[in-house]
């Protein structure tokens, strides 16, 4: 181990917004080498500075090659990437001699070991979240690093319904319970920060160095806020109030029952619905980790963020006609 920050870092996914926040944040410390592995004949466009490697998942010797010589790994698979990719990049990762990787497991610290936590939902993401770690440690040789974030506020904020409960450009709010209980979230540029500021420290030695958050997980985050915040939040940037919403309210547990029927139908939004109605629901103790369990925010140097400028950030992704599943 090097007293000195790793040097070679690549990125799969850094198309997208959490790995090219990722690649970004990186690329502006000047310490590293940023090298995106992307598929074969794919137009994506990626951020400026990065050295890219076109790759075929399917073929692992060049997927091997292609990774040789990095030090670190960091996998941001889109949520619609096939079944047994994940497996595939970490087990070449370990053949290529990879000394960390960061799994594609971007979420909810204590859902990965609360026993409490039984509903259908949570275990599916916690089963889904200790199978991607579980897909380094079999590689036999990298240590995992595995960065909570909670859910990534634009993202969830702009996407629909199902998942924080808004449709922003009809001006409505389905208010899980009252609305008003908090979770921890995450901005993508703050996971971009935190990636960023981790991998600036030295490998080793003194505190704070990478090799403290070997096999562990690394908390983050921008706020804790509830839907009630949201909305106001909402309403400082449109100069709109709640008679200019349609706001209705249901029961947690009922989105949670409902999601995992439609699950079950193969609609993967039921997905989105159980698994969000699962963190907002009473006594869930993942919902606002910040409190509860604390973060590295300070240890990483992160700034405080202006809750109104990502809302406002997010408004505009929505009138733009922005699509997350295009991605």
């Amino acid at each position: 181990m090097s007293t000195k920050p790793l040097e070679r870092v690549a990125i799969i996914g850094a198309s997208g917004r959490i790995g090219g926040a990722f690649a970004e944040e990186l690329l502006k410390t000047g310490k590293h080498t940023v090298t995106a592995l992307k598929r074969k004949g794919s137009d994506s466009k990626l951020p400026d500075g990065v050295k890219v490697v076109e790759v075929d998942y399917d073929d692992e010797a060049a997927l091997v090659e292609a990774l040789k010589g990095q030090q670190f790994l960091a996998v941001t698979l889109s949520v619609r990437a096939p079944d047994g990719v994940h497996t595939k990049i970490c087990a070449a990762a370990g053949k290529a001699g990879v000394p960390y990787v960061m799994p594609n497991t971007y979420g909810y610290p204590a859902l990965l070991r609360d026993p409490a936590l039984l509903r259908d939902p949570a275990d599916t993401y916690r089963k889904r979240v200790l199978d991607r770690l579980q897909d380094v440690e079999n590689n036999g040789f990298s240590a995992w690093i595995n960065l909570a974030c909670g859910f990534w506020y634009e993202w969830s904020l702009a996407t629909g319904e199902q998942w924080f409960g808004f449709t922003i450009k009809e001006r409505k709010v389905t208010f899980f319970d009252d609305g008003k209980r908090p979770i921890t979230v995450s901005t993508w540029d703050q996971c971009g920060r935190a990636f960023a500021a981790l991998l600036s420290l030295p490998e080793s030695g003194a505190s704070p160095s990478l090799a403290d958050f070997k096999n562990k997980t690394v908390n983050i985050s921008s706020w804790s806020v509830s839907q009630r915040d949201m909305l106001d939040s909402l309403h400082r940037v449109l100069g709109t109030t709640d008679a200019d919403w349609e706001i209705t309210y249901e029961p947690t547990a009922k989105r949670i029952q409902e999601g995992v029927a439609e699950l079950s139908k193969g609609d993967f939004k039921g997905f989105a619905k159980s698994l969000y109605g699962g963190v907002f629901a009473p006594g869930n103790p993942a919902s606002d980790y910040a409190r509860t369990h604390g973060t590295s925010n300070e240890v990483l140097g992160l700034p405080k963020e202006d809750l109104d400028a990502a809302t406002e950030k997010t408004v505009d992704m929505v009138e733009s006609g922005w699509n997350p599943f295009a991605l």
